[in-house]
């Protein structure tokens, strides 16, 4: 039995009720989280992807006995949390990403590194078990990643899921990193996928991908899904946008995922008149001198690059007949170099232009202590304190353990 949340050590709290910097800087999760469903209420209904978050890429690992205490600390948090809130709840926060940075600063890792997310995500994988949590994570860091189906089938079983009910939390895990990977083209390549679900069958995806200086952090959700390939956005956190960005997933894109919907049901065998061979320049009438004519213009088509066995891939497509989008991203041989290609001749030919803003935004969770780019709201944060506080009191640490985990997060709030 876990001990009462509503009794913590008369020490600790003692010791938090001398120090208010501590207190207020507990946390700067549940805001985020309450302004996040508030913009959803006001949308009418929950988005899918509910985070991104760009950390710059650090070398190294986390030593040995550093990642052993950090994987039982987790053990004993997550207990804490689904014991008080449930499992869901906990998916919801996992999640959330100033949630998850905070947790990862509660385990005492570095605080805005990429490696937060591999390293918290490893401790989290070690030390949730269904029987315990109720609570499997499938896949994880390189290799790894690709291991997830099979982790969620096992997991699954020992759930007593159904097969169909198995099938669709594989789905779900390979469809939302080729989301990320392929419809927004923007630079970062997976290299981690961590897929959360639970005995009922919720779930929640973190991943992340890098480029040469940075790594970008992606939060899924499944909680009232409505659409893997349109508006997954609920929130995005970033240090900096990136210029071109292919984003197919975004509302502006809708007629351009239509027309290449509608290219791909036609044929691919029209789609040869996107590409040309240098006879296309010569000049017409015969000369004795070889020459070719170059356009004055790049055209769009010199984007353009479907080679042998793309073109296998959307003649599959074609005899497969996906009845949506959706579908079609799901199927094997369709990449993102295809899927781009696909996007810009559906804008050559049908004049549907996908978006190429960068849906990553600079995002504040509960202004600043210098009133940029709002004054803090104090009885919000203090709001957002108690859930992670919550957990840490709840959880079966020793009283030391408890307070050097306050203040870790009292020095991540202060850095941000």
């Amino acid at each position: 039995m876990l001990p009462s949340f509503s009794s913590p050590h008369r020490n600790l709290e003692t010791g938090l009720r001398a120090s208010q910097s501590i207190t207020f800087a507990l946390l700067s999760i549940e805001l985020y989280f309450l302004l996040a469903k508030k913009r959803q209420s006001e949308k009418g209904h929950l988005i899918m992807r509910t985070g991104i978050v760009n950390l710059p890429l650090h070398g190294g690992s986390a030593p040995p006995w550093l990642f052993g205490r950090m994987a039982r600390l987790a053990g004993e948090i997550v207990e804490a949390l689904v014991y008080e809130h449930g499992q869901k709840e906990f998916l919801r926060r996992i999640s959330d990403p100033y949630w998850f940075q905070a947790l990862a600063c509660v385990l005492g890792f570095d605080w805005h590194s990429s490696g937060t997310t591999t390293v918290t995500v490893g401790a989290l994988k070690m030390a949730l078990s269904p029987e315990r949590h109720g609570i499997a994570v499938a896949g994880g860091k390189g290799k790894t990643s690709a291991k997830a189906p099979a982790d969620i089938l096992a997991g699954a079983e020992s759930f007593s899921l159904s097969s169909f009910k198995a099938d669709e939390l594989v789905r779900a895990s390979r469809l939302s990193a080729k989301v990320d990977n392929a419809l927004v083209q923007d630079g970062y390549q997976l290299y981690h996928h961590a897929f959360f679900f639970t005995e009922r069958g919720d779930w929640a995806v973190v991943q992340q991908g890098m480029n040469a200086s940075f790594a970008r952090r992606y939060h899924w959700l499944s909680d009232c899904v409505q659409s893997f390939v349109e508006e997954p956005h609920s929130a995005i956190c970033s240090q900096k946008r990136e210029n071109s960005v292919l984003d197919l997933t975004a509302s502006a894109s809708r007629e351009n995922r239509k027309a290449t919907l509608d290219l791909v049901k036609d044929g691919p065998s029209h789609l040869h008149f996107a590409q040309r061979s240098l006879l296309d320049f010569s000049p017409c009438g015969s000369s004795p001198v070889p020459g070719l004519s170059m356009p004055r213009r790049h055209e769009l088509v010199a984007l353009l690059d479907i080679d042998d066995a793309g073109r296998k891939a959307l003649q599959m497509a074609y005899e497969l007949q996906p009845a949506s989008y959706e579908e079609l991203v799901a199927l094997k041989g369709l990449g993102p170099k295809r899927i781009r290609a696909l996007a810009l001749i559906s804008e050559l030919i049908y004049g549907a232009s996908p978006s190429w803003r960068d849906p990553a935004k600079f995002s504040f969770a509960h202004g600043g202590k210098d009133g940029t780019p709002f004054p803090v709201d104090r009885d919000t944060y203090d709001q957002s304190i108690r859930t992670l506080q919550e957990a840490i009191e709840g959880a079966r640490m020793e009283k030391k353990e408890k307070y050097e985990a306050v203040k870790r997060l009292g020095r991540y709030t202060t850095n941000c």
